[in-house]
C-alpha cells in the first residue's frame, strides 16, 4: 500500500465511523472497556490531530502538545470529520520518506501515513461493532495492518519459555501468513508457509483483530498448544 491508499482508507473509514455512530454516542464500546461511543470518536479525533501536528512539522514531539478539548455531544462528530480530512489533506501531500519523530524505530512520514489509516480501521470496527453493525476491516488493509502490528508494537523481550518453533498465523482469504519465533531473546517474523507450536487460520480482519484483542482464539481456527497462543497475545502486544 501507498500513501494514497492509506489516505483513501483513512477519509472511507473516517466516514464510516461518523456515519454509524450518529445517534448512538451514548453506548458502551464492549471492545473498549470503559468508554463509551462518544468517548472513542473522541480519542480517534485527538489521534488524528495529534499526528497531523506532527507530520504537519507544527509539532516536533509531543512535548509540546495539549489534547485539544472535546466538543459537547452535538458538535462532535462534525468536529470528527474535521480532524479526518485534517488528517488526511496534511499527509497526502507528504513525502513518505521525510523524517518525523514517531515513537517507533521508524521515523518518518510514511509511518504515520499507514499508522492513521490503521489506527481508524480499527476504531471504525470498534464504532460499528458498537452499534450493531459489525463490518470486515478490508481485506488488503488489514494484511498490511497485521505485517504494520508485527514490525512495531512488540513490548520488548519476549517471555522466557515460549517454544522454538513460535506461532503461525494464516490467512484464509488471502496469501498473507506469518510466523512468529523468539530467536536469542528477541522476537523473530517471516512472511513464509510454515508450522508453528500453536497456530491461527482465519480472515486477515480477523487475524488483526486478535491482535489487537478484539477478537479471542476462540473465535478462530486454532491448532497445536493454545497456552503458547495466549502467551504470545499477551506478551507481542503494547497499548
Amino acid at each position: 500500500m501507498d500513501r494514497t491508499d492509506y489516505m483513501y482508507a483513512l477519509r472511507r473509514d473516517g466516514a464510516r465511523m461518523a456515519e454509524a455512530t450518529a445517534g448512538h454516542l451514548a453506548l458502551p464500546v464492549p471492545s473498549c472497556p470503559e468508554w463509551t461511543v462518544a468517548d472513542l470518536v473522541g480519542h480517534t479525533g485527538s489521534v488524528h490531530r495529534f499526528w497531523a501536528a506532527i507530520a504537519s512539522g507544527e509539532l516536533t514531539d509531543p512535548s509540546g502538545y495539549t489534547p485539544p478539548a472535546r466538543p459537547a455531544e452535538d458538535g462532535l462528530l462534525g468536529w470528527f470529520a474535521e480532524g479526518v480530512e485534517l488528517a488526511a489533506a496534511t499527509l497526502e501531500t507528504l513525502d513518505p520518506e521525510l523524517p518525523r519523530w514517531t515513537w517507533a524505530d521508524r521515523k518518518d512520514v510514511g509511518f504515520i501515513q499507514r499508522r492513521m489509516a490503521q489506527e481508524t480501521a480499527v476504531h471504525a470496527w470498534d464504532a460499528l461493532a458498537a452499534v450493531g453493525r459489525e463490518q470486515p476491516i478490508e481485506p488488503v488493509l488489514a494484511m498490511d495492518g497485521v505485517d504494520e502490528f508485527l514490525a512495531h508494537f512488540a513490548t520488548g523481550a519476549p517471555p522466557a519459555g515460549l517454544p522454538e518453533a513460535g506461532i503461525h498465523l494464516h490467512a484464509i482469504d488471502g496469501p498473507g501468513e506469518w510466523s512468529i519465533r523468539t530467536v536469542d531473546g528477541a522476537w523473530q517474523v517471516g512472511r513464509e508457509h510454515g508450522k508453528g507450536a500453536a497456530a491461527v487460520r482465519g480472515t486477515t480482519s480477523d487475524l488483526l483483530l486478535l491482535l489487537w484483542q478484539r477478537r479471542s482464539p476462540g473465535q478462530l481456527e486454532t491448532f497445536g498448544d493454545l497456552a503458547v497462543l495466549e502467551t504470545f497475545l499477551s506478551a507481542y502486544f503494547r497499548d
